[in-house]
């Protein structure tokens, strides 16, 4: 199978990044189902990366239906150890403007009807989720934009909205009050379940409008928001090319071993079919399979 340790989530125009070499689609099966595409690998700068359309080619799957457990485990299973999605949002402040990017290292979940763990069903995991992006990767996607002039927020919140509608007014002021920065529908349950999987998790969230409560700008709507989001694809692509020669070989953060001492369930009380399950996360931590007796 092939392999990548570093991947890429974001829209199908990802996939076209000049400078991929050896490029090929693969079809990754996973016990929670298909992934939202096809995964297209490479090597960028001599390391294998990885770019999967969120929402599948021509954008068809919401929010809400976008696959995430099956996304992050494929991903898992090519041996990425390091996620960075690439996602369009609603600015809350005003000194975040429309074309402006954030590196947020804080989420607000606003969600209702998303699985957001791999765990249950005989087999239960608390994991921490206090800083839910990985400080390094992080660090290195900001500095990184920063080094080609793009207007980059390093820190803030990102309220996580269901969607597929937009926020009301009254909504969007009360992140507001919050201190919120933004507001997406995609970045969770995607942060929480590489959290789970021990893969680095960082965002690079780009204004495409003030939401609705900006009263001098226009409201939200699909028109603004895809005529900036393809403005946005350049410099995305521009920071992919640059960031990636920039990742260190080994990881130095916590995020490699968040699983360590947070599976609470007995060994020999878990079921088979739920290690078969999740085999690829906690054999790590659980050795070869036990079945209950």
């Amino acid at each position: 199978m092939a392999k990548a340790t570093v991947a890429f989530i974001g829209g199908s125009g990802l996939c076209d990044m000049e400078g991929l070499d050896g490029q090929a689609d693969v079809d990754v099966q996973t016990p929670f189902g298909d992934p939202s595409d096809t995964i297209t690998v490479g090597a960028l700068a001599g390391t294998d990366v990885a770019f999967l359309p969120r929402h599948g080619r021509g954008h068809r799957i919401s929010p809400t239906e976008v696959p995430s457990r099956a996304n992050i485990y494929a991903l898992k299973s090519l041996g990425v150890e390091r996620i960075v999605s690439i996602s369009a949002v609603g600015s809350l402040r005003e000194d975040v403007a429309p074309l402006d990017m954030v590196v947020p290292d804080q989420l607000i979940d606003r969600t209702r009807s998303r699985v957001s763990t791999f765990f249950g069903d005989g087999i239960v995991a608390h994991v921490g989720f206090a800083d839910p992006f990985c400080p390094d990767l992080s660090g290195l996607v900001a500095s990184t934009a920063e080094g080609l002039g793009i207007t980059t927020h390093s820190g803030g919140t990102c309220v996580v909205m269901e969607g597929p509608l937009f926020s009301t007014r009254a909504e969007s002021e009360l992140y507001r009050s919050w201190g919120a920065s933004i507001i997406g529908m995609t970045a969770l349950p995607e942060a929480k379940l590489a959290r789970e999987a021990e893969i680095c998790y960082a965002t690079m969230a780009f204004a495409t409008d003030y939401d609705c409560w900006h009263e001098s700008e226009e409201a939200v709507s699909v028109e603004l928001i895809m005529a900036n989001l393809l403005k946005n694809v350049a410099s995305s692509q521009d920071v992919i090319r640059e960031l990636v020669p920039r990742i260190p070989p080994l990881r130095e953060c916590v995020c490699a071993s968040a699983l360590e001492n947070t599976i609470i369930t007995s060994p020999d009380r878990i079921p088979e079919a739920a290690h078969d399950r999740l085999s690829l996360l906690v054999d790590k931590y659980l050795g070869a399979k036990t079945e209950v007796s």
